[in-house]
């Protein structure tokens, strides 16, 4: 019996393995910054420094040292932060332009093959989001993007954020399966490790430009995962759906 025939679920990694942040971002800070007469910097060089504050946001409340805290206000505190990275208070922009940049994160575009490779994934398997994104990030940007999801777990579901165990462990206990019943699809070899760990299956699909063209992390599998693809019609593919 093939690791796939227990699998009842598959939930995903969203940020760089089913949408592309980086592009996203980018398009939407692009005005923003043409506005503030800054040219000088380049918007995808922004959305970079914005993503480059997500984990370390999180790990304030992994910790401890800050009660869990849902991801659309960390990603506000991280914005002002990088705009005054770039000599720029955010107070000149107003609230209004502030909290729609914000809400780019709910506006990802999917990876070209994603909602295909997704439906016929669903013919087979529940899905569902497993990601560090809030119940209404998530819900609107399947809305937009029509992401065919069967449920949409939040990491305040689960009141803790990956690499944390409980995320991937919780997530099971919600969807009433054990957790060899349940697989992890990802393109980040850390999220695949922490999810075997806590005897999840694994599928790692190859997301080569989620970080840009000169791209160096996450490029091939670093260990045998259950599955190996690279997209989502091609998991589809060899999952027999």
């Amino acid at each position: 019996m093939t690791r796939f025939e227990s699998v009842k679920a598959l939930v995903f990694d969203v940020f760089g393995t089913v949408v592309d942040w980086r592009e996203g971002i980018a398009r939407d800070a692009a005005p923003v910054l043409a506005r503030l007469g800054r040219r000088d910097i380049d918007p995808r060089a922004f959305a970079d420094a914005w993503r480059k504050r997500y984990q370390p946001a999180m790990e304030e409340c992994r910790s401890g040292r800050r009660p869990f805290t849902r991801l659309d206000v960390l990603h506000r505190e991280n914005l002002d932060g990088v705009l005054q990275d770039h000599g720029i208070d955010p107070a000149t922009l107003g609230e209004a332009v502030l909290e729609d940049l914000n809400r780019a994160w709910h506006r990802l575009d999917p990876w070209p093959e994603a909602v295909a490779g997704l439906t016929r994934l669903r013919r087979k398997f529940t899905l569902a989001p497993l990601s560090n994104g809030n119940v209404a990030l998530l819900t609107n940007m399947a809305k937009r993007a029509g992401l065919p999801w069967d449920a949409i777990l939040g990491a305040e579901v689960a009141q803790a954020y990956k690499p944390q165990p409980e995320a991937y462990l919780r997530t099971a206990e919600i969807l009433g399966i054990r957790p060899a019943e349940l697989c992890l699809v990802a393109a980040h070899n850390g999220d695949l490790k922490a999810a075997r760990a806590c005897g999840l299956a694994t599928a790692f699909v190859h997301r080569p430009t989620e970080h840009g063209p000169d791209q160096s992390t996450d490029l091939a599998p670093s260990e045998a995962w259950d599955a190996v693809a690279k997209d989502f019609q091609d998991l589809a593919h060899q999952l027999g759906c």
